[in-house]
């Protein structure tokens, strides 16, 4: 299987570089064609904006998703864009490993999404969530966390992980691109204890070696929501 791991950490030496690494051996190991996008290594530009095309269609007004589009048509985006959307085409199954910073992913990885997931490439009017640009596709996230499990339960004091946090990137970026996201990966404060590292280590290790085998996260297809965009009433 070719798959793509988008690694946002600026620390080599880091537990999600670790996560990281013990991805990149065990999957080749295994008989994997493997593509990693280190975007600090790489020094990815978080920033949208007009240098993002080798030519601008309005160069009096920057509509960006406008200029997406024609890019999309054109293959005018800028290199780095072109090279991270090449790899997505090749990418049978996409990992995004990352801490979870102000509740959400760095800034760096936001910035790939804004810029790689384009209008017109990844989704139009009538081609985005299961008939996305990049359907066909699975994709999972590997996350840290600087609070415990606890914290992000229904009760909890940062609230539920998968309903406030991950919500936001599984449904809305994932899933909107035509990705099949699976269940995630948590790491849940792993700079407390070596002991912790260690486990959360196997327990990914062990992960990695049944990929096709983590369920997916069910969420409902176009189909199911009327012209209003309101699920319709036998869904509900």
């Amino acid at each position: 299987m070719n798959i793509l791991i988008v690694y946002a950490h600026p620390e080599p030496k880091s537990f999600n570089g670790a996560l990281k690494d013990l991805a990149v051996s065990e999957l080749i190991s295994l008989g994997h064609q493997v593509k990693v996008s280190d975007l600090y290594a790489m020094n990815f530009k978080a920033v949208a904006d007009e240098e993002d095309f080798q030519s601008i269609q309005n160069e009096d007004f920057l509509k960006y998703a406008v200029e997406q589009k024609h890019a999309s048509k054109t293959s005018s985006f800028s290199s780095d864009i072109q090279a991270e959307q090449e790899k997505l085409l090749w990418a049978e199954f996409v990992i995004f490993q990352f801490p979870i910073w102000w509740y959400s992913v760095p800034a760096i990885l936001k910035g790939w999404f804004d810029r790689v997931f384009a209008s017109g490439f990844i989704y139009s009017r009538d081609s985005r969530y299961d008939t996305g640009g990049l359907k066909g596709r699975k994709a999972m996230l590997s996350a840290t966390t600087g609070s415990p499990k606890m914290a992000y339960t229904l009760y909890g004091m940062d609230g539920d992980i998968h309903e406030k946090i991950l919500y936001p990137i599984n449904h809305g970026m994932l899933y909107f691109a035509g990705l099949e996201p699976v269940e995630p990966f948590i790491a849940w404060t792993p700079s407390h204890k070596e002991e912790d590292r260690k486990r959360y280590l196997e327990e990914y290790r062990s992960i990695l070696h049944n990929l096709s085998e983590i369920p997916s996260i069910p969420y409902h297809p176009t189909s199911h929501y009327d012209e209003n965009h309101q699920l319709k009433k036998e869904y509900r």
